[in-house]
Formats: C-alpha cells, sequence, structure tokens
C-alpha cells in the first residue's frame, strides 16, 4: 500500500502532456513554503539574466537588500548582496525553508547539538521575518525563516508598505 496520492491541483505545474499550457506569471502575494537565495556581486546585472534569460519577473525589492524575483507560483528566487565571506566561497548554495517562529530555536538547537556552531542566532530581516543559518557538513546554507507578526508600525512592515505589500486588513 501507497501514501502517494494524486495531488496535481495544489501545484502550478500542469499535468503533462501535448497540449500542456504553461501557467502565467504569479503575482499574488503568499507565504513561500521555499525559495531560493541567490548571493550576487551586481543586483541589477542579475536580475536582467534572470529576467530577460530566464522567464522570471521582479514581484518587488527592497533597495540594497533583496531582489524578489518569481515566475510561476512558488518558483520565488531572492537576489541579494553578494557578502565578502560569500565571494570567497567557490559555490556557496543556499535554500530557505518557510517555519514557524516557535520551531526556530529547537532547530537551532538541534543542529547544534550535532555539530557545534553549525547553526547562526536567530536574526530579524528588513522584509519582517526572524531568521537562522545553518551550515550543513557539505557546506550548503539553510535558512529557515519564519514570518513575524505584521505590526503595523514596525520600520519591516513600512518598508513593505512601500513596495505595495500591505498587512491583511491594512488594505486600502
Amino acid at each position: 500500500m501507497s501514501d502517494l496520492f494524486n495531488a496535481f491541483e495544489i501545484s502550478p505545474v500542469p499535468v503533462p502532456g501535448p497540449d500542456a499550457v504553461a501557467p502565467e506569471p504569479f503575482r499574488g502575494i503568499y507565504g513561500m513554503p521555499m525559495f531560493v537565495t541567490v548571493p550576487t556581486p551586481d543586483l541589477v546585472g542579475s536580475m536582467e539574466f534572470w529576467t530577460r534569460g530566464l522567464g522570471f519577473f521582479e514581484l518587488f525589492s527592497i533597495p540594497s537588500h533583496v531582489m524578489h524575483l518569481r515566475r510561476w507560483a512558488f518558483q520565488d528566487v531572492l537576489l541579494v548582496p553578494q557578502t565578502a565571506e560569500a565571494a570567497s566561497d567557490a559555490a556557496v548554495t543556499q535554500v530557505n525553508f518557510a517555519c514557524l517562529l516557535s520551531e526556530l530555536s529547537s532547530i537551532a538547537d538541534a543542529c547544534n547539538a550535532l555539530r557545534s556552531g553549525s547553526s547562526s542566532a536567530p536574526f530579524d530581516t528588513p522584509w519582517n521575518t526572524r531568521d537562522i543559518e545553518v551550515v550543513t557538513p557539505e557546506g550548503a546554507r539553510v535558512v529557515f525563516t519564519a514570518a513575524k507578526p505584521m505590526d503595523p508600525d514596525s520600520f519591516e512592515v513600512k518598508n513593505l508598505a512601500k513596495v505595495g505589500i500591505v498587512a491583511p486588513g491594512q488594505e486600502g
């Protein structure tokens, strides 16, 4: 017996076939279950490559911090400025997974128990999340990112409103 079942209705990917049509670019705001972060020394040049070459579009940007690109629903890429540390790495793989605020400490503690110093302390972002970064034994950076409650008076929420993203119940 298998626990697997057909769940194509929750995916933006069309059912394979000769008449399959790609979905339209998705411009809605949602909690991202997973995304890729790409450090780059040239945000504008990278955005041009991702948009003109790979078919992504700029969903929004927070100048000097992040360019959020998307193609279909759940195909999110965050272009971020490359740090000096990342520039010295031959190859940096970073993947981000959504989690809850209440999970951050236990994830960090479990990783640090297995490999001392493998997890960062929680840190806040300009886009209203609290994150931890874990470096795996093979050197991949795995970021667990948790949305913080929307405080309409916070810097982060005001920052998001400036680029057109408003808290639920704060529209118009």
